[in-house]
Order: structure tokens, then C-alpha cells, then sequence
């Protein structure tokens, strides 16, 4: 028999390879992965990774973010954000931490913040 009080696997949303959001936003409470295309802004409270086959045009926001596709848009990450070798972006970029892997294309200004919320002016 199992228990009511059994632990349910982690949660995550994905938009998966060949689909499309077009002139739509998207708002999360947990992980988000796009290998799809989403043509509108994400923010999610969890982690975002956009993977090699994924498209962002809009702006992203997310406590960890993590790009292996392109990206067109400013992206705030509250903590970690982090462009891996495969990752082609453009925009401007606020963040705790940043990683840049060789090989990346970015084109933007980057802005370093020790601020819980990066987009507090203080």
C-alpha cells in the first residue's frame, strides 16, 4: 500500500523540440526547459535551461539559468547564470554569477550584482 505522505518526483515544465509559443509569456513556479521556440518572455522562479535546439526571443528571469541555444533578449538570474560553449546570445544580462564557457557568442552589456534581487538599484 502506499503512503499518502510519499515523495513525488521532482517537477519541471519543458517545451520540447519542434514546439513553438509565438506572441505568448510564459510564468513558472518550478524548472523550465525550452528545446522548442518561444517567441515571448519566461520567468520562473526555479532553474531555466534552454538547450542546444532552443530559441528564446523575449526576456527570460530565473533564480538559476543555464543557456546551450540563442537567446535574443535581456536575461536576469537571480543567482547562477551560465553560457555554455553552444549558447549564441544577445542582450543585455544581469546576474550574481556568471560562467562563460570558450567558444560562446555574446553580444550585450553585463551588469554584476551581490543583490538578492538584481534589479534593486541601491
Amino acid at each position: 500500500m502506499a503512503s499518502s505522505s510519499q515523495q513525488v518526483g521532482t517537477v519541471f515544465n519543458a517545451l520540447t523540440a519542434g514546439s513553438q509559443i509565438v506572441g505568448g509569456n510564459i510564468k513558472a513556479v518550478s524548472d523550465m526547459r525550452i528545446d522548442g521556440t518561444l517567441e515571448g518572455d519566461l520567468d520562473c522562479t526555479g532553474k531555466i535551461i534552454v538547450g542546444e535546439k532552443g530559441s528564446i526571443k523575449g526576456n527570460i528571469k530565473g533564480q538559476q539559468v543555464e543557456i546551450y541555444g540563442q537567446v535574443v533578449g535581456s536575461i536576469i538570474s537571480f543567482g547562477t547564470l551560465a553560457f555554455r560553449s553552444t549558447a549564441n546570445v544577445t542582450g543585455d544580462i544581469t546576474a550574481q554569477t556568471l560562467i562563460i564557457e570558450p567558444q560562446v557568442i555574446f553580444n550585450g552589456s553585463c551588469k554584476m550584482t551581490n543583490a538578492a534581487n538584481p534589479t534593486e538599484n541601491k
